[in-house]
């Protein structure tokens, strides 16, 4: 936040620059004058001081423009370090990323379940390894530990063939503080889906407008919230848990079920498991996709009545102007979903709801793992306090 003193504001203006050029890739100093607002000679002496500093570094000089040969100066990739870490219910992945968000490094593991003491130890077995990758320069200047991860993980055990109660040690244990004390670092942990919403907001192309439902499929769906430009995650951080939004049942099922049980991924591996096909390899795999296409093909259309409907619900509530769709899914079937989806909102009745774009998300398996590396970087180098639309963005 900006200080109200003069290091809080040579603070602020660093971060101010840093944002700049983390956006633009490489500026000139009077195009940096410009973007950020601050006088020539006050961003010229703080440019100075973040090349110093290992923050950013002088490019080879353009010439043959008008006027003197200028030297761009760009973020320094090696001038910071952020992990993310994704601890899901089939698998945990950790990227090591540097400031200019390249992946260094990655580490994924796969289980039948995330068993509370097995899956912290493998998480701090990955990022040990990743920090391993650093000299002990590079290794200072690691900002942080970003965590995705499901809000209330130890929730339904039984959807993953567990006995009742089987995941409630996550009720104990404090992982924000045991990878504290096993890295020495800065741990933010994050919802999974509002971390892979973040992802694209920073990394992807799909969010261009001031508002929009983001819409994750993992194991379980889930969903992040864009609102008046900001990433917003909510006074308890669920904000966009549409996997726990109800759908409709019959008399007698009882109270009605949420969408996790008519439209999340588990049901999709499922259904590839049973017909005889490596679910995780046709997932990830994108030459495999046509094998399992009519595996996809059933299960979206079970899924998407109930998901449809849930999204409805979503825009009459808030006036959305984009639902984007991400997910574990390879991408020719995240498109075919987006469409669906468009198809199923344009046969829904939604008088009194203004018209909505749908569009696929464009990182894809990997968004809740980026986010999570992001966003510590966010928070280190970012003059504001919200994650926000990129400038130029539609509808802005």
């Amino acid at each position: 936040m900006r200080g109200g003193d003069t290091a809080g504001l040579r603070a602020y203006n660093e971060r101010l620059i840093m944002a700049a050029l983390r956006r633009q890739g490489a500026l000139s100093r009077a195009e940096i004058a410009r973007e950020t607002g601050l006088s020539s000679q006050a961003s010229s002496v703080i440019v100075s001081r973040l090349i110093e500093d290992g923050l950013a570094l002088k490019r080879d000089k353009v010439r043959g423009q008008v006027g003197q040969p200028s030297t761009p100066i760009a973020p320094n990739p090696d001038g910071a370090y952020s992990l993310g870490v994704k601890i899901g219910r089939h698998s945990t992945e950790a990227i090591l990323v540097n400031l200019t968000g390249e992946i260094i490094g990655s580490r994924r593991e796969e289980f039948a379940a995330p068993m509370p003491e097995r899956t912290q130890a493998i998480v701090i077995a990955q990022i040990n390894d990743l920090l391993g990758l650093l000299d002990r320069q590079a290794r200072e200047r690691v900002v942080g530990i970003g965590i995705a991860m499901p809000g209330e993980i130890e929730a339904w055990a039984v959807e993953l063939g567990l006995e009742p109660g089987a995941l409630d040690g996550w009720r104990r244990l404090d992982i924000r503080r045991a990878l504290a004390d096993a890295t020495g670092l800065a741990i933010s942990i994050h919802n999974d889906a509002t971390a892979a919403c973040a992802a694209e907001m920073i990394a992807g192309t799909a969010i261009t407008t001031r508002s929009a439902l983001y819409v994750y499929l993992g194991t379980f769906i889930g969903g992040g919230i864009v609102l008046d430009g900001k990433l917003y995650a909510g006074e308890q951080g669920n904000a966009g848990a549409i996997g726990s939004m109800p759908v409709s049942s019959s008399p007698e099922q009882g109270s009605p079920e949420q969408l996790i049980h008519n439209a999340s991924g588990l049901h999709l591996e499922h259904a590839l498991t049973k017909a005889g096909f490596d679910a995780q390899a046709v997932l990830r795999d994108s030459e495999r996709v046509d094998e399992g296409t009519p595996i996809f093909e059933n299960w979206l259309a079970a899924a998407m009545p109930e998901f449809t409907r849930a999204v409805v619900a979503g825009l009459s509530i808030i006036d959305f102007q984009a639902v984007v769709v991400d997910g574990l899914i390879p991408a020719a079937w995240r498109d075919r979903l987006a469409r669906e989806l468009e198809g199923g909102l344009e046969r829904f009745n939604r008088s009194g709801l203004s018209p909505t774009r749908v569009v696929a998300g464009s990182i894809g398996p990997m968004a809740r793992v980026m986010g999570a590396a992001l966003l510590p970087m966010e928070a280190r180098f970012s003059p504001d306090t919200d994650l926000l639309v990129r400038s130029g963005a539609r509808g802005a």
